[in-house]
């Protein structure tokens, strides 16, 4: 009984209080009063695509809308051919089609909020990884209407971080707040990423662990992520995203 107990303070102090705080602090922020009254257009943190000749390839992650934005974010890629004028942004949302291409600005606010790059490649890695990207893409499992479940998953974090473990060469996680992207595609109960240099193992995205070079070490409760990352000294909080030491 005591270590039941334990476990259950753990389960409080670890997830559920940054989780509480992080509502709070979401809670005294100004937010848009609905989809059509948010912010959608570009944040300008990319370059003009003429302005820069070389393949390129970003990662974003940004908070979403409504209550849930207070824990959880939405994340897209975003490419570009060598010597290309125009990027092209890849989403997965939860309407209609649900791969969506150039939907939004490549750089643009999710409801309202700032996006923040995640990763970036850029020049000839990036014109390698490119059609590889466009491989994942292409063999993503939940592509069609219907494939999407807010809440564990398959939603669009499982998409990106599908991409992510897919093509590992891009050399990145998506952040603790991004939810649903350890929910593994088919069933999958433990998967070793494309160069066996991360590890991922759970149950439908709801319980299990990460390890590995990229994502350090975490362990999943209900969606949410605590761990440690290696490769960047710091520590990753549910809700609250990774702070670095």
């Amino acid at each position: 009984m005591k270590s039941v107990k334990r476990l259950l303070v753990v389960i409080f102090i670890v997830y559920l209080l940054p989780t509480f705080a992080s509502a709070g602090l979401w809670a005294m922020k100004d937010h848009p009063s609905g989809w059509s009254a948010a912010r959608w257009t570009s944040a300008g943190i990319l370059p003009k695509p003429e302005d820069n000749k070389d393949a390129a390839i970003y990662i974003f992650s940004a908070m979403t809308g409504g209550l849930k934005g207070s824990v959880a974010s939405h994340a897209w890629i975003v490419t570009k051919e060598k010597g290309a004028s125009a990027y092209t942004r890849y989403d997965k949302v939860g309407w209609g089609s649900p791969i969506r291409r150039n939907h939004r600005a490549p750089d643009a606010y999710w409801y309202s909020n700032e996006p923040q790059l995640v990763a970036t490649v850029t020049g000839s890695k990036a014109e390698l990884l490119i059609p590889k990207i466009e491989g994942a893409i292409a063999a993503y499992p939940y592509a069609e209407p219907g494939g999407y479940t807010i809440w564990p998953g398959p939603n669009s974090n499982t998409f990106v971080a599908y991409v992510l473990r897919t093509v590992p060469e891009i050399g990145a996680v998506l952040p603790p707040h991004a939810v649903g992207r350890d929910y593994l595609p088919n069933g999958e109960f433990v998967h070793l990423d494309e160069d066996r240099r991360d590890l991922h193992v759970t149950l439908r995205g709801l319980a299990g662990f990460s390890v590995g070079q990229r994502s350090g070490l975490e362990v999943h409760f209900l969606g949410l992520v605590a761990g440690f990352d290696l490769a960047r000294p710091g520590l990753k909080i549910p809700a609250l995203g990774r702070i670095g030491i």
